[in-house]
């Protein structure tokens, strides 16, 4: 249970114990949403009974589109021809400030998150609310990781873990910087960020970048990125991605 300043943050989360050290008074662990979890809808649809959904800020971190989904292979909107099939992850940054979701899950739906979120490294951080008051408990932040450190850590030196998830899907690396951002997926992030306000949406445009480090999503969009916000998805998928 935290209990105030005794660990020092971010810090690294590895297995269950280490979540329950930050569960909040109240039973509850924080979760952080930087991505399609910027949706109250998405958020929902994968964790059906959170509490108390709202928006926050965390300092110190940046997102990027550096990281191959099998989510994206599984629906059929991952293009490997033109490197579109990267999803988000967010890592530290000094001087970069993003804006995004909080919301409770219960206990016994860790092992399950944990599973769900299986290649990205986990970070305990303390947001803020909007007005600069920081949280009492810290929140739960899915992290840029590398592969080497995913096949030791989350596959324990298996192979055959990292292929039922990743290899099948004719994936050798996880974290790359040549990829590109999946179109559904960046469009549905930036609906979602869009319906939480001004503030949120202009921070997504100019704090999000590609693999590159360099390219924010507002530049992405007038180049090589440009026609994805007119881009709709089919019916099959569009309860997924439709901000």
């Amino acid at each position: 249970m935290y209990s105030g300043d005794d660990l020092r943050l971010p810090f690294e989360l590895n297995d269950e114990s280490d979540f329950e050290r930050i569960i909040s008074p109240d039973g509850l662990l924080t979760i952080c949403g930087f991505g399609s979890l910027l949706s109250e809808r998405s958020a929902r649809s994968t964790f059906p009974d959170l509490i108390n959904f709202r928006v926050a800020r965390l300092n110190g971190f940046r997102r990027i589109f550096a990281h191959v989904a099998p989510v994206f292979f599984d629906r059929g909107i991952a293009n490997p021809q033109t490197k579109e099939m990267s999803s988000l992850s967010v890592e530290p940054c000094e001087g970069e400030t993003l804006i995004v979701t909080v919301f409770g899950i219960k206990k016994s739906e860790i092992p399950s998150f944990l599973q769900r979120e299986h290649e990205f490294r986990f970070l305990a951080v303390l947001p803020e609310t909007l007005d600069g008051k920081l949280f009492t408990s810290p929140a739960v932040l899915c992290a840029h990781f590398s592969d080497k450190e995913y096949l030791q850590i989350r596959c324990k030196g298996s192979q055959e873990i990292y292929f039922q998830r990743y290899g099948q899907y004719n994936i050798h690396k996880i974290w790359r910087d040549d990829i590109l951002p999946c179109r559904l997926y960046l469009r549905h992030c930036i609906l979602a960020a869009k319906n939480l306000g001004d503030e949120a949406y202009n921070n997504f445009l100019d704090h999000t970048f590609l693999g590159d480090r360099k390219t924010t999503i507002r530049e992405y969009l007038v180049t090589t990125g440009s026609g994805i916000m007119e881009e709709e998805p089919t019916e099959s998928i569009k309860a997924f991605y439709s901000g």
